[in-house]
């Protein structure tokens, strides 16, 4: 029908778009920009022409970790094991 059902409250609206301007050409493939862990959930492609098909898509946006923090356990000696420990929130 050329147009995207956004769902209610979703903030998708600024944010997504037909990658091509008129779907009905076969190719009703859409665009998500600015991906935020808040888009995290289960998409539904439904074409109709004559028929219609579905297909459902499970999209999982994942945070950035956080810059490591890294420090070295232990004395330094020469020749010896050293351990560096590494955090990230």
């Amino acid at each position: 029908d050329h147009h995207v059902n956004y769902g209610s409250g979703s903030g998708l609206q600024d944010r997504v778009a037909f990658v091509q301007n008129d779907p009905s050409q076969y190719d009703a493939s859409i665009r998500l920009a600015d991906l935020q862990e808040s888009d995290t959930g289960t998409y539904q492609c439904r074409v109709k022409k004559n028929t219609v098909a579905v297909h459902e898509v499970i999209v999982t946006v994942q945070e950035k970790p956080a810059t490591p923090q890294c420090w070295v356990e232990g004395e330094l000696v020469w020749g010896s094991s050293a351990m560096l420990r590494c955090f990230s929130r």
